[in-house]
C-alpha cells in the first residue's frame, strides 16, 4: 500500500505473514511545555500505524531547532517527552536527525508491524457498517485559542491529555470486532477523514452531527471566530462531497471541519457489533467513544448530515 488511496500509512509485505508500516509526521509546537508537546508530537505520529491496525516497533526523532534564539533545555523536555510516549507505546528510540531552523519543530519517522491479512485501510467499509469514534474533536480550535493566550491552565491541561493519549486501546481490541474500514482524525477534520473513507467507493455515509463529541470550549470559541485557518481550506476542499450542510448550523460545520492534532480513532464496525465495541473502549478510559454515523448504499460517495 502506498500513495494511491491517501492512507494514513504506507505497507509494505516482507514476507506472508509479516509486513511493516511507515509513516512520518512533524510539526511546530502546539502547547507552550515543551515535555507535553513532545508527548503529543510523539502521539500525532504512532497513531498512523494504529489506524492501520498495526503494532509500533521503532521510531526515529525528526528535529529542526533554533539553537541561537531557543534554549537546548527547551530540546531536551521535548525529547524525554517524545521518548516517554514512545516507550508507552512499547517501541524503540533507534536514532534520528536534527537541523538547525529558525522554528521549532518535532515528530517522528515510525515503522510498525502487522499481519497482512490484518491491516485495516481507510476504505473498506460496507452498507450496515456504523461508524465509531473514540476521541472529542475541537483540538484545532482550542490551540488557537491557546495561541492567543484566551485557554486558561485547566483547558490546557484537559486538551493536552486528550492529544496525548495513544490510540492503542481501540487497536487491542480489533480482534474481538469485525473492523471494516479506520483512519485517524487529523488534519482535515472529522468531515475530511470521513470523505476519504468513501470516496470512490460504492457506499455512502450518514454522520449525525449532533452525536458528535465535541470539547464544550471548542464551541465557545468558534462562535467567537476563533477558527484556525485550515478549517475554511477544508471545507471548500470537501464541500461538494456533502449534502444536507446548508442545514446544519455554521459553528457546527467549523468545528467538523476542525484541523485536529492526534485526533482519535475513527472505525467501521459491523452493526452488531458497534455497542461493543463503544463499550469496552468507554472500560478502556475512552469516555468520548460512541457512534456517530452510519454507512449506507446511496447515493455512493457522499456524506448526509442529518
Amino acid at each position: 500500500m502506498g500513495l494511491e488511496t491517501s492512507d494514513d500509512a504506507g505497507v509494505y509485505m516482507l514476507r506472508d505473514d509479516l509486513a511493516i508500516i511507515q509513516t512520518v509526521d512533524f510539526f511546530t509546537p502546539v502547547v507552550d511545555d515543551p515535555y507535553s508537546f513532545g508527548q503529543i508530537a510523539a502521539a500525532n505520529a504512532l497513531s498512523d500505524v494504529y489506524a492501520m491496525g498495526g503494532k509500533p516497533l521503532t521510531a526515529m526523532n525528526i528535529i529542526c531547532f533554533p539553537v541561537k534564539s531557543m534554549a537546548i533545555s527547551v530540546l531536551q523536555e521535548t525529547l524525554r517527552g517524545g521518548l516517554d510516549k514512545i516507550k508507552e507505546a512499547g517501541a524503540l528510540l533507534v536514532g534520528g536527525h536534527s537541523v538547525e531552523d529558525e522554528e521549532f519543530k518535532y515528530g517522528l519517522s515510525v515503522t510498525g508491524v502487522i499481519h497482512p491479512d490484518k491491516v485495516l485501510t481507510n476504505k473498506g467499509a460496507r452498507p450496515g457498517d456504523l461508524l465509531v469514534i473514540t476521541k472529542p474533536i475541537g483540538t484545532g480550535i482550542i490551540n488557537t485559542a491557546i495561541k492567543g493566550n484566551l485557554a486558561d491552565d485547566k483547558l490546557i491541561r484537559e486538551v493536552t491529555k486528550i492529544m496525548s493519549t495513544l490510540n492503542s486501546g481501540p487497536v487491542e481490541e480489533f480482534n474481538n470486532f469485525r473492523i471494516s474500514a479506520c483512519t485517524d482524525v487529523t488534519g482535515f477534520g472529522l468531515l475530511g477523514h470521513a470523505c476519504e473513507m468513501i470516496e470512490g467507493q460504492d457506499t455512502a455515509l450518514k454522520i449525525y452531527p449532533a452525536k458528535v463529541p465535541i470539547i464544550p470550549e471548542a464551541l465557545n470559541f468558534a462562535r467567537m471566530g476563533i477558527v484556525p485557518g485550515g478549517t475554511f481550506r477544508n471545507r471548500e476542499f470537501r464541500k461538494e462531497y456533502l449534502i444536507g450542510a446548508d442545514k446544519i448550523d455554521n459553528v457546527l460545520m467549523d468545528i467538523l471541519f476542525d484541523p485536529q492534532t492526534s485526533g482519535g480513532l475513527m472505525i467501521a464496525v459491523k452493526r452488531d457489533d458497534a455497542e461493543g465495541l463503544v463499550s469496552r473502549l468507554i472500560e478502556k478510559g475512552l469516555s468520548a467513544s460512541c457512534i456517530i454515523g452510519e454507512f449506507i448504499e446511496a447515493p455512493a460517495g457522499k456524506i448526509i448530515l442529518k
